[in-house]
Order: C-alpha cells, then sequence, then structure tokens
C-alpha cells in the first residue's frame, strides 16, 4: 500500500489495535438484486480488510446498504426479504468458513427498524469468546435513523458507537454523508480499511491523470450526471457520450427529438454543447441504432442510422445502442488509440437487448495496450463482465487495468477535484485529527 500517496491526516486500519476489540466495519456489499448475488466482486475486495481485523485479534461486526428501500417521495421504507444482506452473508460465510450471526429487530409497517435493542448483546457476548466469526446488522437503510434528518439519526448512530470499540470504513461505493458512513465518527475512533486507502490512491491517477485522457460516460438520467459530466469535461481531453446522455446531447445539438428524451434536459444539455462548440473536447459516435420499441431486438423493428443524415426538428424513435462501425471512425479510433488514462463509467447499450454497441467499447479500449485503463461503476463492471467474459478474465491481473467499486464515487470525486472532498473520507480525516491529539 502506498501510504505516500495518502493524506498524512487519513487514519489507516494498519495503524489501529485491533487486540481484544469489536470492529465495526461499514462495507459496499451492494451486490444483492431480487435476493441474489449478481457479482461478488465487491465483497471479494473487502476480504483483505476482513481477514487483517481477525488475525489483529479484532472481532468484527459488518454492515452495508443494499438498495434502496426508502422511497424519497413519502419517507415510507420497505424492509423487503429482496433487499435483505442474508446472501451476503452466507456468502461470506462459506468464502470464510465461518459462522456469522444475522442481527434481526423488529420491522415496523411501512417506517423499517426504529433502531437497534438489547436483543444483539447474547451475540455480541458469542463474538468476543470468539464462538461465532462475526455479526452481520440489517442492512442499514431499513433503520430509520440512516438516513434522517431529525433525532432518529443522532440515536442511530449512538446504538451504532454503542456496539464497538472502534470503527473502520471500507465502503468506496458509498459515498453519501449517511449516519453508518459518516456520523459514526465523531462517536469512535476511525480508521479507513485497505479497499478505500487503494481507491483512493487510484482516485489520483484519474485526478492526475498521464495525457491524453479519454473518458466514457454514459448513464440513464441526465440530471443527475450534470454536476460530474462539467468537471469531467474540464478534465479531460476526449469525451465519448452513451445513453441517454449521449441521445440528450444529439438532441440539444442537432435541434432533434429522441423519445425518452425530455425537454427539460434537453435545455440543460445545451449548455454543453455550446461548450464543446469551443472546446470540441466531446467525440460523437456516428452510428447509432433506432428502436420503435423498448420490448427488445425485434426484428424489422430496429435500424442503424448516421447522425450525419439528421433533419433539423426531426423526431426519432428509441435510441438504444451504438453501432459497432462508429468505433472504426476516425476521429473515434483515435482517441481511443492516443489515450495514455482512459476512464470508463459507461453502458452503451440497453441491456441485455442491445450489447453489441459495449463489447465493440471494451475491445476498443482493450486494443490500447499502452493506457491505463480504468473502469468504474457496478453496472458498468456487471456489463463488461458479462459481455466480454473472456476479456474480463483476461485482464483481471493486468497492471494497466484497474477497477473501481464505486462508479458515482469517482464522478462525485472528479467533481469535489479531490478523493479528501468525499463526505466520509472528509470525516475520516477529521477523526484522524482528533486522535492525533
Amino acid at each position: 500500500m502506498e501510504e505516500q500517496s495518502l493524506h498524512p491526516d487519513l487514519p489507516l486500519i494498519q495503524d489501529a489495535s485491533l487486540e481484544g476489540k469489536v470492529v465495526l466495519i461499514r462495507f459496499d456489499h451492494n451486490v444483492v438484486k431480487d435476493g441474489i448475488i449478481r457479482d461478488p466482486f465487491r465483497i471479494d475486495r473487502t476480504i483483505g480488510t476482513l481477514f487483517h481485523i481477525v488475525e489483529r485479534g479484532g472481532r468484527p461486526i459488518m454492515m452495508t446498504h443494499v438498495g434502496r428501500p426508502r422511497d424519497k417521495k413519502t419517507g415510507e421504507i420497505r424492509c423487503r426479504r429482496e433487499e435483505s444482506v442474508e446472501p451476503i452473508v452466507r456468502y461470506l460465510e462459506h468464502k470464510l468458513h465461518t459462522r456469522i450471526h444475522l442481527a434481526d429487530f423488529p420491522v415496523e409497517e411501512g417506517k423499517g427498524i426504529a433502531g437497534i435493542d438489547t436483543s444483539i448483546n447474547l451475540a455480541i457476548k458469542d463474538l468476543r469468546a470468539r464462538k461465532i466469526g462475526g455479526i452481520y446488522l440489517p442492512n442499514t437503510r431499513w433503520f430509520q435513523g440512516e438516513e434522517a434528518k431529525d433525532e432518529r439519526r443522532e440515536r442511530f448512530t449512538l446504538q451504532l458507537a454503542g456496539l464497538a470499540d472502534l470503527y473502520v470504513n471500507d465502503a468506496f461505493g458509498s459515498w453519501q454523508p449517511h449516519a453508518s458512513t459518516y456520523d459514526i465518527t465523531r462517536y469512535l475512533p476511525s480508521y479507513a480499511g485497505f479497499l478505500l486507502q487503494e481507491e483512493i490512491i487510484n482516485l489520483h491517477r484519474v485526478l492526475e491523470p498521464e495525457r491524453p485522457f479519454l473518458a466514457v460516460v454514459a448513464g440513464a438520467k441526465y440530471d443527475t450526471k450534470i454536476g460530474p459530466l462539467n468537471a469531467i469535461y474540464e478534465k479531460v481531453d476526449f469525451l465519448i457520450l452513451g445513453g441517454v446522455i449521449y441521445n440528450t446531447f444529439l438532441c440539444a445539438k442537432y435541434d432533434i427529438r429522441i423519445k425518452g428524451v425530455s425537454e427539460e434536459d434537453i435545455s440543460l444539455a445545451k449548455k454543453l454543447v455550446e461548450k464543446d462548440a469551443r472546446y470540441s473536447k466531446i467525440v460523437e459516435l456516428p452510428y447509432i441504432v433506432e428502436s420503435d420499441t423498448l420490448e427488445g431486438r425485434i426484428s424489422g423493428k430496429y435500424r442503424t442510422i448516421c447522425i450525419r443524415d439528421f433533419k433539423e426538428g426531426a423526431s426519432y424513435n428509441y435510441i438504444l445502442d451504438i453501432d459497432p462501425k462508429s468505433f472504426e471512425e476516425p476521429r473515434v479510433k483515435k482517441a481511443i488509440e492516443s489515450a495514455r488514462t482512459i476512464f470508463t463509467n459507461a453502458v452503451m447499450g440497453f441491456t441485455p437487448h442491445f450489447v453489441a454497441g459495449s463489447q465493440a467499447l471494451d475491445h476498443a479500449i482493450d486494443k490500447n495496450r499502452e493506457a491505463m485503463k480504468m473502469y468504474g461503476g457496478g453496472d458498468t463492471l456487471q456489463e463488461f463482465k458479462n459481455l466480454c467474459p473472456g476479456l474480463y478474465l483476461s485482464v483481471m491481473d493486468d497492471a494497466n487495468y484497474y477497477f473501481f467499486t464505486g462508479g458515482g464515487t469517482v464522478l462525485t470525486a472528479i467533481e469535489e477535484g479531490s478523493p479528501y472532498g468525499l463526505k466520509p473520507v472528509e470525516a475520516l480525516l477529521e477523526a484522524g485529527k482528533r486522535q492525533k491529539n
């Protein structure tokens, strides 16, 4: 671990005294969809921290969020089995050959879990006595206090702090300042886990890239990516867009309409179009796939069209993929081949039906043997693994590839200008200063 690349105030797990201590660890094990682990990559990346704690005599209490159980409009919290941490517990038990206690607390219908009660004390006693290998708390977002803005948050934070002797954050993908990632550092000695340290070090390669720097960004919503997109634009030499973000850009630039793109988003995208008219960083993918339906890749219902044929004021059906021949275009090819740093947070097509664009992108990037290639985001990694399994396996140990566990975190760090601008990391720095005094 290149400790010299880390902020001197960042408290590191390797400096913590762990013998006989109960250690509360916040992971980003948000890998469960519909009750099934789709890809254990994020879990596996945290095993080093877990081993270190146990080997140094620590007793782990683990926690993560899964999904978004809270309705933003109504505030209702739905504790569904599909968003339980149980599959994570079973996976860890199988991988580590140990018994992990899954804590269970009463759920109020529509309100979630009020808090941590004394029923957990027996399990903590067994943990201290080494009768069990660890404890895993329920989905943190099932607790009323995790995202609350009132006294429930403080109460939940104090309950978490009461469980342990110290706290470790190894949840790079969980950048939002919630009770379990942010507030908790005020009440327990706090440290950065090994994964968090590694991700921060590699973030510097995106924030201070070897040039030319190419970023590939796609997404299903334009409005949520405005801040990061503007920050990335300032940082890159070339920018390739995909998904709804690209569709929105095309609408704004060519004065067309594409199904599924809102007028509001088109208005927002005009600023990016104006900026690019001056700096010309966006590398347009000329061949796109238009579909009459979202139902699937149905013969006769989709076709490749070229953006050079756009007519001002024209309307088009859904644009659901990039045609692979786009990556043979001279400007596109040059941008990818000449880059020395490539950051990809993108699925190019509407999966699972339209996958050719993503496959072509990943193979085009791989042909550049000189560049540092960095991928971020759960969906980006999942689709890379699913669509190009042979390539994925062949590059897992390649020093010129790095896979971040959280794409949103990378985008937020770019927007902040530093990994230390991320709120949970900021909280660790403050804790580190207090712990030195």
